[in-house]
């Protein structure tokens, strides 16, 4: 009896302290790997976004050009922006230039409302509305039509056959989103200039001949050039996110959603980013 229990209570004794000593080892070496893990997942998702990127670009000036998937595209972008671009467009510039138009009174420089209103309108808001329209309408969509195609397996299937999707579906969609920009700004432009106009003229009771007048005083050419290249830059960052984020979906419909919800958030912060960047260049 007593040889027994001496045998047993090693054992018995032992086993609990193995146990309890395995997660004080094995719990810092789980948590250091899981704080890499996440420390990682910011350079690997740029180090995609930025594969994606040259893909793109490599089958840009490629032969196999999609023209019809990209005048398909470019109309559905154009379907879905334009009326928001003039919904905002009106009331923003209106209220942006009746602003300006207080603070040009105070110090005694009304007749210079024209000139204020083109540097605010063709320099930061035309793009800018550009921005949120491209960002908040094109990407998404393209971001969601990408992303159910990826649920479905259909860009598996399209591997499966030899077919690129960059090739087949980035490219076309990301011209589209920078050339549907382009006119994007333009028009959400001439509506804010209109609107400007109707602002300072019939709200404030400025003289329309001053407003004319002074419209070229600080603004021209070139800064209808800078603006519309802004716009290009914008639109071609929009379609590249949402173009890389509806390829790499996982998680099903709530991954869909997810994507789309990253795509607003990504492009609003690169493309105001690249905003300052090609604002603070223009004007150096």
């Amino acid at each position: 009896m007593t040889s027994q229990t001496a045998e047993k209570t090693p054992e018995t004794a032992g086993t609990p302290a193995a146990a309890d000593s395995t997660p004080d080892r094995d719990t810092p070496r789980k948590r250091t790997g899981t704080a890499k893990s996440r420390a990682g997942v910011l350079p690997r998702a740029v180090g995609s976004f930025y594969a994606t990127s040259i893909e793109t670009f490599r089958y840009l000036f490629s032969s196999r050009f999609q023209f019809k998937e990209f005048l398909a595209q470019a109309w559905f972008i154009a379907s879905i922006s334009v009326m928001p671009a003039l919904l905002m467009s009106i009331p923003f510039c209106m209220m942006f230039v009746y602003e300006i138009n207080i603070l040009l009174t105070e110090i005694g420089a009304v007749d210079l409302s024209g000139a204020g209103a083109g540097v605010a309108i063709i320099r930061e808001i035309g793009p800018v509305i550009t921005v949120l329209v491209v960002a908040g309408a094109g990407s998404t969509a393209i971001c969601a039509d990408l992303g159910s195609r990826t649920i479905r397996e259909e860009i598996d299937a399209m591997r499966v056959l030899g077919i690129d999707p960059i090739q087949r579906l980035c490219v076309p969609r990301v011209v589209a989103s920078t050339v549907v920009a382009l006119f994007l700004n333009g028009l959400v432009t001439a509506v804010g200039i209109i609107g400007g106009y109707f602002s300072t003229v019939y709200l404030q009771g400025a003289s329309p001949g001053q407003y004319v007048a002074a419209f070229s005083i600080l603004t021209g050419l070139p800064d209808v050039m800078v603006a519309e290249i802004k716009a290009a830059v914008f639109g071609l960052l929009a379609g590249l996110v949402a173009c890389h984020l509806g390829l790499n979906v996982k998680g099903g419909p709530k991954g869909v959603g997810d994507a789309v919800n990253q795509t607003v958030v990504f492009s609003f912060l690169l493309l105001f980013l690249a905003n300052s960047i090609i604002t603070t260049i223009s004007l150096n």
